[in-house]
């Protein structure tokens, strides 16, 4: 022990008495162990503040038309299914015409999130003729995801988007090919319709807009890879209604392609090799992106040979045109050539009637080798020039019925001797026409109205009341003669009937067989029989021995 503390504990008292102890308290820090717990939670807290701040990426802001099931706090944002984000806000715009959704990505992977070209969306259960899609959302909820492009980012980051009202129809790495198609009309098309090659879901159709003209729709379309190397110059494309229906001599044939695509279009193609009617090369070489294709109606049409430039001729009926519509058929020996684009009446001013206007086109390529040859006799001669030898050879337009159910008529050109060299009479003003004139001549049916027409003339000439005059006298005449052989000629036939009966009756008891007539005739017959075989006799003997009618017939030799 110090001297010191000896000291302090043993002071003397002041007042003399004995001394007592002092007790001053010590100066060293004490350590309680209740503060490790809240230490421990400011570290924990420190740790998470800096590992959100470490994992947290910049807040995007998406617009969209509505945010339907979209909430604050427990919506995400996926990428390829994987979360990469949370929303934090959804408000109105001020416009009120949009929803801002504030979204806190996540800064791993938030450098491809925010480029130019990313496209979002919402995700909700959807149910369609195409499919059902989303239907994970039904136990996770509605959420958003994002397509990012997959090349590098370039340029600064983005902070505000545009959202979508439908799923993108191309996502960002798929490899394929776009093109386009013309069509008069969009039909059932629609925006994902499916394609198909050989019943293969091949592609789609991902968007579509008016031509410049607004005579055609154009539709952009996309063919994944590696069924876009079947897309070649020399390929067609025709609308896949799900229904095709063909009527044939053996009989009715119906054809589909499952019910999304009866209900939501669709579009086929094929090359042009694949018709039995192709006497082509086909080119075999992958079509260029963005490659212009026409889309036919069926898939006859679009695998039907191609039509070339059509041609165009006017016809002038002096008839009616009942049962003609726009798009009749113009036939040549049972093969459409042509169709009728127009029908008018016009006024003939110098024979002061009317008559019908027809416009059609021809297809000549229809001919095909048939077309070349005659091309090639007539020095090179197209189109127009081609209808004329042919039309001083005798061809005609005529008027035919092709149903007599409906009374549908369609036009028919085809050769008449009897008209050739004819004068050609056409109606009305042959300076104006819009296509090259062909003449006409009058159809069957009229024909026969006009024989029958003839007929009914020639008989209303004839004096059918002198005659009926005449055929009555004529039967009262006979009407007298027959009164008369009833009443004199009858009673005389009578009697000699009943005298022929019994001439019949004598002759018949005559020829009975128990007659004496007969019996008598019985041995005349067989007196004759025995005088025969007498006669053969004597020709016998005379024949052996000639001399018997000098000496007789010699004795019988005994032996």
């Amino acid at each position: 022990m110090s001297p010191e503390d000896t000291s302090s504990r043993q002071a003397p008292d002041p007042a003399g008495g004995a001394g007592t102890p002092v007790i001053r308290p010590g100066r060293s820090l004490r350590w309680s162990w209740v503060w490790l717990v809240p230490l421990l939670a400011l570290a924990v807290g420190l740790s998470l503040l800096v590992s959100v701040w470490v994992r947290s990426g910049p807040v995007i802001t998406i617009s969209f038309s509505s945010a339907a099931g979209v909430e604050a706090g427990q919506t995400k944002l996926r990428y390829r299914d994987v979360v990469v984000g949370d929303v934090l806000d959804v408000r109105v715009a001020e416009d009120r015409r949009h929803v801002l959704v504030d979204v806190q990505l996540r800064r791993e992977g938030s450098e491809y999130i925010t480029q130019e070209n990313s496209k979002f969306w919402i995700v909700s259960p959807q149910v369609s003729v195409a499919g059902i899609s989303g239907l994970d959302t039904l136990l996770s909820g509605v959420y958003l995801t994002v397509d990012a492009p997959t090349a590098p980012p370039e340029g600064d980051p983005v902070r505000v988007f545009k959202g979508l009202d439908n799923p993108p129809e191309i996502l960002s790495g798929q490899v394929g090919t776009r093109f386009e198609l013309q069509a008069d009309s969009l039909g059932s098309l629609r925006v994902g319709s499916r394609i198909h090659y050989r019943r293969i879901e091949v592609g789609r159709v991902v968007s579509y807009d008016m031509a410049p003209d607004g005579r055609s729709v154009l539709l952009h379309i996309f063919v994944e890879s590696p069924y876009d190397r079947y897309v070649t110059p020399d390929t067609r494309f025709w609308s896949d209604s799900g229904v095709d229906v063909s009527v044939s001599p053996d009989g009715l044939q119906v054809r589909t392609s499952g019910l999304a695509a009866i209900l939501n279009g669709g579009i086929a193609f094929a090359q042009a090799d694949e018709s039995t009617s192709y006497d082509g090369i086909a080119d075999r070489t992958p079509a260029a992106a963005g490659s212009l294709y026409r889309l036919f109606d069926t898939r006859d049409a679009a695998l039907a040979d191609p039509d070339g430039d059509p041609v165009p001729i006017e016809l002038r009926f002096d008839q009616s045109v009942r049962g003609l519509r726009v798009g009749a058929d113009v036939d040549f020996r049972g093969m459409s050539i042509g169709k009728v684009v127009d029908i008018d009446l016009e006024f003939d001013r110098e024979r002061r009637r009317f008559y019908s206007r027809v416009r059609a086109q021809l297809y000549p390529m229809r001919f095909n080798e048939a077309y070349r040859q005659l091309a090639s006799a007539s020095g090179g001669a197209l189109g127009e020039a081609l209808l004329q030898p042919l039309i001083q050879r005798g061809l005609r337009a005529q008027l035919r019925t092709a149903s007599l159910l409906t009374g549908q008529q369609y036009v028919a050109l085809d050769f008449f001797p009897r008209e050739a060299g004819k004068k050609l009479e056409i109606p009305g003003d042959l300076s104006s026409h819009a296509g090259f004139l062909v003449p006409t001549v009058q159809g069957d049916f009229d024909r026969l109205q006009g024989q029958i027409g003839s007929i009914v003339t020639k008989l209303d000439k004839v004096p059918i009341e002198a005659i009926g005059r005449d055929l009555g006298s004529s039967l009262e005449a006979l009407n007298r003669l027959l009164r008369r052989l009833d009443s004199q000629v009858a009673p005389q036939a009578t009697r000699a009937l009943s005298s022929v009966s019994e001439s019949l009756d004598r002759i018949s008891t005559v020829l009975a067989p128990d007659s004496p007539l007969l019996d008598g005739v019985r041995e005349t017959l067989s007196e004759l029989d025995r005088a025969a075989r007498a006669l053969r006799l004597l020709s016998d003997t005379l024949q052996v021995r000639p001399d018997a009618l000098i000496r007789g017939r010699a004795p019988d030799e005994l032996h």
